[in-house]
C-alpha cells in the first residue's frame, strides 16, 4: 500500500497535485494547464467561448475544457455547467441563422465536408419534417456534430417561429442535460475519476478522439 502526503491526500479525497511530464507529451501538459484555469476569472470565459463556437462552426466539443475545469474545481461545478449550456444554446441560435440566413452563400463550402451531399441534405429536410425536436436532441445530447444540426435545422425551419421554438427547446434540454450530467458527475465522483484519467490519459485522449471522428462518420452515413 502507498503511503506519503500524496495517498494522505487521496484518502482525504482532496486533489492531488499534477506530476511532472516531459515537454514533449503535449496534450498532457495542456490537460494540466486546463486544470489550473479551474481557479482562475477567466477560466469561464474560454469555456463560453468554446462552447458557442462549437455549437455553430467550430469541430472541438466543450466537453474537453468542461471536464478538466470541473476536476480542478470541483466546487464551481454548478457554474461551469451553467455557462456551457448557455452558451452552447446561444452558439446554436447562430448557426441556425447561419442556415436560415447564409445558405445561399454558404452552401458550397459545407458540400466540401464528406459525406453531405444536395441529396442527402433533401434526406434530412424528410427526417426534420417528422422527427424535427429528437434530431436537435439527439445531435444535442451525443458526439453528433451539432454544429451541422444547427445550421441544417435554420435552412429548413427558416422563420417559422414554431420550429425555431422546438429548435431552441430541443437545443437548451440537450445541452443542459448533457453538460450538467457530465459535471455533476465528476462532482460526485470526481477524484477516482482524475485518478482513473491520470493513469490512463493517453487511452482517455484516444476515447476522445474516436467519439469526435465517429460523430462526423454518422453524420456521412446519415446524409
Amino acid at each position: 500500500m502507498s503511503n506519503g502526503p500524496q495517498a494522505e491526500m487521496e484518502l482525504k479525497g482532496e486533489d492531488v497535485p499534477t506530476v511532472f511530464v516531459p515537454r514533449w507529451h503535449l496534450h498532457r501538459r495542456l490537460y494540466d494547464w486546463v486544470i489550473g484555469l479551474a481557479n482562475r476569472r477567466h477560466a469561464s470565459v474560454w469555456l463560453a467561448t468554446l462552447s458557442f463556437a462549437e455549437s455553430s462552426f467550430f469541430p472541438i466539443p466543450p466537453d474537453v475544457l468542461l471536464i478538466p475545469l470541473v476536476m480542478g474545481n470541483r466546487k464551481r461545478w454548478l457554474r461551469f455547467a451553467t455557462v456551457c449550456s448557455v452558451a452552447s444554446v446561444l452558439g446554436a441560435v447562430l448557426g441556425y441563422i447561419i442556415g436560415w440566413l447564409l445558405w445561399d452563400a454558404l452552401h458550397v463550402y459545407f458540400y466540401k465536408i464528406p459525406g453531405i451531399t444536395p441529396g442527402g441534405v433533401e434526406h434530412v429536410k424528410e427526417l426534420y419534417a417528422a422527427w424535427s425536436f429528437w434530431i436537435v436532441f439527439t445531435a444535442g445530447f451525443t458526439p453528433i456534430p451539432f454544429k451541422l444540426i444547427t445550421i441544417t435545422a435554420g435552412l429548413f425551419f427558416g422563420a417559422n417561429p414554431g420550429l425555431f421554438l422546438v429548435f431552441l427547446l430541443a437545443s437548451a434540454v440537450s445541452r443542459s442535460a448533457r453538460f450538467f450530467l457530465v459535471a455533476a458527475l465528476l462532482y460526485r465522483y470526481g477524484q477516482p475519476i482524475k485518478r482513473w484519467i491520470d493513469k490512463y490519459f493517453n487511452w482517455v485522449c484516444l476515447l476522445f478522439t474516436v467519439l469526435l471522428v465517429g460523430g462526423f462518420v454518422v453524420v456521412k452515413y446519415a446524409f
